[in-house]
């Protein structure tokens, strides 16, 4: 095995060098022919290619393949780009429609409070809610009017829709807003159009309960809810909202205001009603009474009658 291996390594070499000399040779003759200026020359390199290149076609597949490929990746790549650039256009133009739709709603609110029919007596003074301070134990809201523009502990105050809480805490610039599903908010309220009166009570939910009606069974659920007035607390008439039924059927009430978008509240300047010190003003005087009529007495009997 060992002269075998010899034999076919000493072979090998010298058919190396051969073929080297040869390939050598024939790449020395195919530059010379194709640099060689000359018309005989060149009517052969014409033959030779119309000869010998049609018939190579199938190797030129790969090179058509491989250039194919590589055009078809830069247009993947360009439709990547375009693609991430109408993804970034359609994100900025979602963003541009959540503002249009913010801009519409306060331009509906500011419309409604402009439309509002309340008392004339009620005169409002409209502010920009600063601050949401919603937490799970308290509901309230900050506004940018205070002092110097008049606003007083206790006013009530309203979006474009409803009701939605009393001024509690009164700054020279700002005032905080107890909203009604505050834990701390109990509203008296008269429920239509049953005239039940009733006691809307928060528990920080968005639906807060009712409590103390007079006649339950005459509250159905869709029946409108407004303030009674009672205890001079809120002005009379301002929309709360509509009664609904839990899961437990319990009366609840779906608030009118919308309390996820506060861009706007109204605070009503409420007056206090007029205190009545002595019943003067009511029960008129006794000189001023008409004077009482009585019956009248029987004649008494004489002797005239029975002189005779």
């Amino acid at each position: 095995m060992a002269r075998d291996n010899a034999t076919d390594a000493d072979f090998k070499a010298p058919m190396r060098r051969i073929f080297a000399a040869v390939l050598v040779v024939l790449l020395t003759l195919v530059f010379l022919v194709w640099r060689i200026d000359s018309p005989r020359v060149e009517r052969f390199r014409t033959a030779f290619i119309d000869r010998v290149i049609p018939s190579f076609d199938w190797a030129l597949v790969p090179v058509t393949k491989l250039a194919d490929m590589i055009d078809g990746f830069q247009s993947y790549a360009s439709l990547y780009e375009q693609n991430q650039e109408l993804r970034r256009d359609l994100q900025q133009m979602r963003a541009w429609k959540e503002a249009a739709v913010q801009l519409e709603q306060q331009n509906a609110k500011l419309l409604a409070q402009n439309q509002v029919r309340l008392d004339p007596k009620l005169t409002s003074v409209s502010g920009v809610v600063l601050a949401d301070s919603g937490s799970p134990f308290r509901q309230s809201v900050l506004l940018n009017v205070g002092a110097r523009d008049g606003i007083v502990d206790g006013w009530a105050t309203m979006d474009g829709l409803g009701l939605v809480g009393r001024i509690s805490g009164v700054g020279e610039r700002t005032a905080r807003v107890i909203l009604l599903t505050d834990a701390s908010s109990r509203i008296p309220v008269t429920i239509q159009p049953s005239g039940q009166k009733a006691m809307l009570v928060g528990d920080n939910s968005p639906k807060p309960p009712v409590d103390f009606v007079e006649s339950p069974d005459q509250v159905r659920p869709g029946d409108r809810v407004i303030s009674s007035g009672d205890g001079g607390i809120f002005p009379a008439g301002l929309l709360v909202g509509e009664v609904e039924q839990d899961s437990e059927r319990r009366l609840r009430v779906r608030l009118a205001a919308d309390y996820e978008r506060l861009s706007y509240l109204r605070v009503l300047r409420s007056h206090p009603a007029e205190a009545i010190p002595e019943s003067g003003g009511l029960i008129a005087p006794e000189s001023a009474a008409a004077p009482a009529v009585l019956p009248a007495e029987s004649a008494p009997a004489t002797g005239e009658a029975g002189d005779g």
